[in-house]
């Protein structure tokens, strides 16, 4: 299958850390960055109104920073709380979605969470 680009086709796109494969579908190349799932990528596709059949390298600027909100803000798009996959934090008790660099981050921070905690029943 061959890839017919446009003008505007971008052969690298780099968002939060990760190198898209330009010739997937935006939906599945969503699913590169950590913290986002095939029903994440769904539901952010839909409420930005993009095309999930439209390759990467064929968005626009403005879709893609359209896509970029969306993930940082949720909740402010009417993403309800059980499908963001940072539930009740145990410092703030928030609800939030974790992506890319942050995701390893809060990853870290539970495990030295859970250690502490356990350190501290078996004593």
């Amino acid at each position: 299958m061959s890839l017919v680009a446009n003008e505007y086709f971008q052969h690298i796109l780099h968002v939060l850390n990760t190198n898209f494969d330009v010739k997937q579908n935006i939906m599945f190349a969503m699913t590169s960055i950590k913290g986002i799932g095939r029903r994440f990528a769904n539901i952010i596709c839909e409420k930005a109104y993009v095309d999930m059949n439209e390759r990467d390298g064929e968005l626009s600027a403005a879709e893609l920073e359209n896509l970029m909100t969306i993930v940082a803000i949720p909740r402010q798009f009417k993403i309800p709380d059980w499908f963001l996959n940072r539930k009740k934090d145990y410092k703030g008790g928030r609800y939030s979605q974790v992506v890319s660099n942050s995701f390893d981050m809060k990853l870290r921070d539970d495990l030295k969470h859970l250690k502490i905690r356990w350190r501290e029943r078996r004593s």
